[in-house]
């Protein structure tokens, strides 16, 4: 069910085909660079993806979904808030 860490889709991201990218919940050191803070900060802390954090969403997630040049408006926020509803079971 988790593609990331962030939010994202991975299922739908161009970089899935080329450069061969399995989405950062199941790679190491991502493709684009040394390191992710958003992996790291989940990752550091246990968790699966930012939804599980009590934080969420915290200023770091924010900045990625409204802020960076890959910026997707929200959407990311809003898809970690749809995995935690389909763990606790909210329909």
């Amino acid at each position: 069910m988790i593609e990331s860490r962030c939010g994202l889709l991975c299922s739908q991201c161009a970089y899935r085909e080329t450069p061969g990218c399995p989405g950062c919940a199941k790679m190491e050191k991502p493709f684009w660079g040394d390191s992710c803070p958003v992996k790291s900060c989940c990752e550091g802390k246990g968790l699966g993806y930012c939804g599980q954090c009590g934080e969420f969403p915290c200023a770091l997630l924010h900045r990625f979904a409204y802020e960076m040049e890959q910026s997707d408006q929200g959407e990311r926020i809003r898809q970690c808030e749809r995995w935690r509803e389909a763990e606790n079971g909210v329909q």
